[in-house]
């Protein structure tokens, strides 16, 4: 069997490029004190070497690990978009981004515990079902973030979306081409659904509407679960609580040979990906993923640089119309 091949060290890259391995470190470290010349000599031999700093190493030496942990819930595609986006602007401030998952046998807990023992130096939380005092118990070891939700104690921060003004344009749109029986079918327990439940009844009253909200949950087969519900006193308009669940009352209503939206208008909430897909075109409310990912760095950043007090910031959503909405047929 043939020896492993060893890695490219400094040294290597010395002897390559014919230089001190004081000075390609100061080439590798971006530092001044080598002439362009000789930094492009030193570069060229590390490419050809296959020479990679050893980010570890430097990152002990350093006590920093300028990792920032972040979970989430693997069932929710919403959370993958805003994943993509943290770990964009988490490069741009020099920052790693480690992942844990909620998933079917590994809970919250776990989840966040592996990223402690990883020594990620801030925690993000995708939508965190666990208590305030659990919450507060980890930011007593490393600054959290709570993203997605701001129930969450004085000692943490948060980033999230203005649930009632989601909700409050969501009616007001459909209200405004015309609709008079507008459903909402709820969350059920997932983190969020009271807030919107209690907007939407707010919100139907102001416009002088009655309030019907469906049981529902976060997922596809909720929603057409809630259609089958539906289907003796069919509203004229939808208010989901996810695209998720948007995407399983379409199923329903379609497999009921229901038309979207000449027979019943559709308005989904999150903007996802699967939103815009080419097939469904759903209107949705966008809580724009990449602005809260982005916000919720910022924060951690903050705090692991030396902010003192958790901040708590509220983005407000705004409405994407597509093909799943239009004004109720006359008949």
């Amino acid at each position: 069997m043939a020896e492993q091949q060893r890695r490219p060290t400094l040294m290597d890259v010395a002897r390559a490029a014919g230089v001190s391995r004081a000075l390609v470190s100061i080439v590798m470290r971006g530092a001044p004190g080598a002439a362009e010349s000789t930094r492009q000599k030193v570069l060229e031999a590390a490419r050809e070497l296959g020479y990679r700093p050893d980010s570890r190493a430097r990152l002990l030496r350093s006590s920093r690990t300028r990792l920032l942990g972040l979970s989430f819930f693997s069932a929710h595609p919403f959370h993958a978009e805003i994943v993509d986006a943290a770990y964009a602007e988490a490069t741009a401030r020099g920052y790693e981004i480690a992942l844990s998952a909620v998933a079917h046998g590994r809970p919250e807990t776990r989840a966040i515990e592996s990223l402690l023992d990883v020594g990620s130096e801030a925690l993000i939380m995708i939508s965190p079902t666990l208590s305030s005092q659990e919450l507060e118990r980890y930011a007593g070891q490393v600054p959290v973030v709570s993203l997605l939700r701001n129930d969450v104690g004085d000692l943490v921060d948060s980033v999230s979306s203005d649930d009632h003004a989601g909700i409050r344009i969501a009616v007001d749109h459909l209200a405004g081409v015309g609709h008079r029986s507008i459903v909402h079918v709820d969350g059920g327990t997932a983190v969020s659904a009271d807030q919107r439940r209690a907007a939407f009844r707010t919100e139907m009253e102001r416009h002088g509407l009655e309030a019907r909200i469906i049981p529902g949950g976060p997922t596809e087969e909720d929603g057409l679960t809630a259609s089958r519900s539906l289907r003796a006193d069919l509203p004229s308009a939808v208010v989901a609580f996810n695209d998720r669940s948007a995407l399983g009352l379409i199923e329903g209503f379609r497999a009921d040979g229901l038309k979207i939206p000449d027979d019943v208008s559709v308005l989904g909430y999150d903007d996802s990906q699967f939103a815009r897909l080419s097939y469904m075109q759903l209107s949705s409310i966008s809580q724009d993923a990449p602005l809260l990912a982005a916000t919720a760095v910022k924060q951690a950043v903050d705090r692991v640089e030396g902010a003192k007090e958790p901040a708590h910031v509220v983005r407000t959503p705004h409405l994407v119309v597509r093909k799943t909405t239009a004004p109720p047929r006359t008949t």
